[in-house]
């Protein structure tokens, strides 16, 4: 079957007399799916703060018992649309403390300013960023939803103390959790290494074991050796569908609230699902040098 080209016209939703934020509002509420983050629940519609404003929507991903505060804004981003919304998000986790919270901003254009701006946040507030793309297509509108940002992930305490991020040798961790768990980080960097051609190394510190290129601070792989596993953790794009293969596979998966991916791995394990981690280490190669 092929496909036709099929030309369009970007609507400004701002400036055109047939829309405005209420019936965007509608089309999410009745289509949560439109965001793309999931299939989510509606909790609530302009929803009363004590501040004084209103949430625009307020959303909830039940498995992962997550709440999303989205505020919806035609036109370009400005300071005082940041601000609503990280207030908002404020107040609903401190209501409501027993759910993860991140803030969702949408609008029709994200400016460099609100992303230079949410850079110095980074790790401090868990906010997504969407960009609505209004298009006319012949006597249809369509909306296409665009993830901008995704900084989910917060800042971690540290765990080991303040000497977590020396460096030391492979010589220091086989003597405290056993040269089997090293073996499994040689292993998955043999994984990550047949999927490109950029080359990739283990770096020892006292914290972890990370996977990384040779000209990146950031680890693919970050491998937390245990006396009887290697706890790994990837950062995926979209981790729900490998979490479902992955179980169904008869590996120990988990995805917490900072969204990164989790196994516990063995030497076993790799032998015995080597084609599905291979193929998740080429996923997660393809989305770090993209």
């Amino acid at each position: 079957m092929s496909l036709s080209l099929v030309r369009h016209e970007k609507l400004s939703l701002k400036s055109h007399s047939d829309f405005n934020e209420a019936w965007l509002h509608d089309q999410i509420a009745n289509d949560t799916t439109l965001l793309g983050l999931g299939e989510l629940d509606l909790i609530q519609r302009e929803r009363p703060q004590y501040s004084g404003g209103r949430l625009d929507i307020l959303l909830a991903d039940t498995e992962q018992n997550v709440r999303y505060e989205v505020e919806v804004m035609l036109g370009a981003t400005d300071p005082s649309h940041i601000i609503r919304c990280i207030e908002y998000w404020d107040i609903e986790r401190r209501m409501y403390p027993a759910y993860d919270h991140v803030a969702v901003i949408v609008a029709e254009e994200i400016t460099t300013r609100f992303l230079n701006v949410m850079g110095l946040l980074a790790g401090s507030i868990p906010i997504i960023a969407i960009q609505l793309n209004a298009l006319k297509v012949n006597d249809s509108i369509v909306l296409d939803f665009v993830k901008v940002l995704d900084q989910r992930a917060l800042r971690e305490d540290d765990t080991i103390g303040n000497g977590d991020k020396e460096d030391v040798d492979r010589s220091w961790w086989e003597s405290k959790k056993g040269a089997d768990k090293v073996q499994v980080c040689d292993r998955l960097l043999t994984l990550v290494q047949g999927e490109t051609d950029t080359t990739y190394e283990l770096r020892f510190r006292k914290g972890r074991i990370s996977i990384s290129s040779k000209d990146s601070f950031f680890p693919i792989v970050a491998c937390y050796p245990k006396l009887k596993f290697v706890r790994i953790i990837i950062k995926l794009i979209d981790v729900k569908p490998w979490m479902t293969r992955l179980e169904e596979a008869g590996l120990d998966a988990d995805t917490p609230r900072d969204g990164r991916l989790r196994l516990r791995l063995t030497l076993a394990d790799i032998d015995d699902h080597k084609d599905i981690l291979s193929e998740l280490m080429r996923q997660a190669v393809q989305e770090a040098e993209a």
